[in-house]
């Protein structure tokens, strides 16, 4: 979503909200503008499209200041356009920038108007700077101004808030919407997240919800959502401000495809042996609350949606446990049945998904005794907020189109699964096999990468291509829905997924040989069916391409091409063969020549809902 950033310091700091901004531009965003602080008056650019619109601007007229706030826009009230760009100011005196949904904002747009104020653009974040302007024409007081205004607003927020009569205050505050604050000597920074502020800090305060902050460069004072004074913990990052750079490849989702090897690798450090799960590296209690577990209840978005897909698979076929999963958005709009001894598992890559934080907060209300949450960023509100987390050690993800986070979730699953496996005495002696056969997940994402030429040949096929129509069964279904993701997302072709048994229920009626068919084929149980799936499709002028089990026994015939993937045990399938779909997403976006790590509309971490 939308990223701020914000510093107040004894030096110029234009040219570090430029490159936070440039480091937040992963996030996705319509428009990018910044205020700074000159000589006592607000100097603002703004500019629709890209980040270098917004350098353009500021090399032609530069803003220079020891104080300012700046911020990339994805449009939610007001369409991209000028106008709506932030940040945003009032009489020319305070401007503020702003994350998040004001939902009660045509309330106070009619208050404001019958005050007086003008409405310079159409969003919802407008009212916020004008409620504070009013305020602080009364308190003269910045921090006073933006508590009073707060406190009528409904919705989400992360705020970052200056005026030109106070030159060197820079208040802060958050609910609903992730923020940062980075500790400098004799200096302050604030930000979506940790990302915008490595190049100048890896010393990090992570407000919590209703937590407001009041910045100068001498000391930051926090206050919590009752007004008093706290303490939050300064904790050091451990990444690096490289860990964003493209490296040798074109783009960041071909470089994360590429780092799966090693990040899964990372994810297994420390929690596995040759031939057991160590539980232990769950956290603490952890052995206790799975010993009581009697099923899941998984909940997630996007991605992470399809992860927990297939581990409701894994669940019920290796566990023998119940699994449910459901959208987070859906989740928590129906009463809940919750059964006793239920663990609510929570799967984000960034863990401040507003949809799933608003899940995990409903579901503690429904009396879920425990909850478990995989996640990528050890310092997110997900994380926080729950009782058990495992985190999946992905590193920074800068693409929008998840490929590293996806399968190091799906790792991480596999984890939990063997663990309840180990606590099962009747099929405790299941834990050694499957144990032997993750920890070579490594070497068998390594050896699909083989297949990139290949795949790349065959993007060539989809270049003119409007659909596309992706088939699995079993645990291979939700691989497929991650596969139709990818294309969709970063090609822009109209791709769906369904159950290969399904096709007589109504895709069939699609198949001709202008609609594609892409098919993951594993060497199970379900195989003679699927390939009885298959033969319906070619009958009817299909065109089929199997990503197949390199032992599979399909061959090649006219209609039907083969991607022999590496024989792959049953219970890991569905990590390897993502790779493949990953790679053949990338390479049909590069054909068409879209964006491919910030495709249209799209946001990494969605934090509204």
């Amino acid at each position: 979503m939308c990223g701020i950033v914000g510093a107040v310091a004894q030096r110029d700091v234009s040219p570090i909200l430029l490159e936070g901004l440039k480091r937040l531009e992963y996030r996705g965003y319509d428009s990018a503008g910044m205020a700074v602080l000159d000589e006592n008056i607000l100097h603002r650019h703004r500019a629709l499209g890209k980040v270098a619109e917004l350098e353009k601007a500021m090399q032609t007229q530069p803003l220079i200041g020891s104080l300012g706030i700046a911020h990339t826009r994805w449009a939610t009230h007001g369409i991209p356009a000028m106008k709506n760009a932030h940040p945003h100011m009032c009489n020319e005196n305070v401007a503020i920038v702003h994350n998040g949904i004001i939902e009660n904002h045509a309330q106070l747009r009619t208050e404001q108007l019958e005050r007086q104020h003008d409405f310079s653009s159409d969003t919802d974040t407008e009212v916020i700077v004008h409620e504070i302007h009013d305020y602080y024409e009364e308190t003269k007081d910045l921090l006073k101004a933006t508590v009073a205004t707060i406190a009528k607003l409904e919705g989400a927020y992360a705020l970052g808030v200056i005026t030109k009569d106070e030159p060197g205050r820079l208040v802060t505050a958050r609910k609903g919407s992730p923020l940062v604050i980075g500790v400098g000597i004799g200096e302050y920074f604030i930000a979506s997240d940790v990302f915008a502020l490595l190049p100048v800090t890896q010393r990090f305060i992570f407000l919590e919800d209703g937590d407001v902050a009041d910045i100068t460069t001498s000391q930051c004072i926090i206050y919590d959502v009752d007004g008093n004074q706290v303490e939050r913990e300064i904790r050091t990052s451990e990444l690096s401000s490289d860990a964003t750079d493209k490296g040798e490849y074109r783009h960041y989702m071909l470089k994360e495809i590429f780092e799966q090897a090693r990040v899964v690798n990372d994810t297994l450090e420390g929690r596995v042996t040759e031939k057991s799960v160590m539980i232990e590296s769950f956290g603490v209690n952890a052995q206790e609350i799975l010993e009581k577990t009697e099923q899941i209840q998984i909940v997630a978005c996007g991605t992470s949606y399809h992860a927990g897909l297939v581990a409701k698979y894994w669940f019920e076929s290796f566990a023998q446990m119940s699994c449910n999963i459901e959208v987070a958005s859906e989740f928590r709009y129906r009463p809940q049945i919750v059964k006793p001894n239920t663990l609510f598992v929570t799967i984000s890559q960034s863990g401040e998904t507003a949809d799933t934080l608003a899940a995990l907060k409903y579901a503690k209300e429904c009396g879920y005794e425990h909850t478990f949450v995989i996640c990528n960023v050890p310092e997110s509100s997900l994380v926080r907020e729950s009782d058990l987390a495992l985190m999946t050690r992905a590193g920074p993800e800068i693409g929008v189109a998840s490929t590293k986070a996806f399968t190091t979730q799906l790792v991480t699953l596999l984890l939990l699964v063997i663990g309840v496996i180990k606590l099962n005495p009747k099929l405790a002696h299941l834990e050694e096999k499957m144990v032997s056969r993750l920890i070579t997940v490594p070497r068998l994402i390594e050896e699909s990468f083989k297949l990139d030429d290949e795949i790349n040949a065959l993007a060539e096929k989809f270049a003119d291509k409007h659909h596309a129509l992706f088939l699995g069964r079993g645990a291979q279904y939700p691989v497929a829905m991650e596969g139709a993701l990818k294309l969709k997302e970063i090609s822009y072709i109209h791709a769906e997924a369904y159950p290969a048994g399904e096709l007589k229920h109504g895709p069939l009626a699609l198949i001709d040989d202008e609609m594609p068919v892409i098919v993951v084929a594993p060497n199970d149980q379900l195989l003679e069916k699927l390939k009885s799936n298959l033969q319906e499709v070619k009958a009817r002028g299909g065109e089929l391409y199997v990503f197949a089990d390199s032992h599979s026994a399909m061959d090649e015939t006219p209609g039907i091409t083969i991607i022999r993937v590496a024989e792959i045990q049953e219970c890991i399938a569905p990590i390897i063969f993502t790779i493949p779909l990953q790679l053949f997403a990338y390479h049909v976006a590069v054909l068409k020549g879209t964006d491919v790590d910030q495709p249209r509309n799209l946001a990494k971490s969605v934090t509204v809902e």
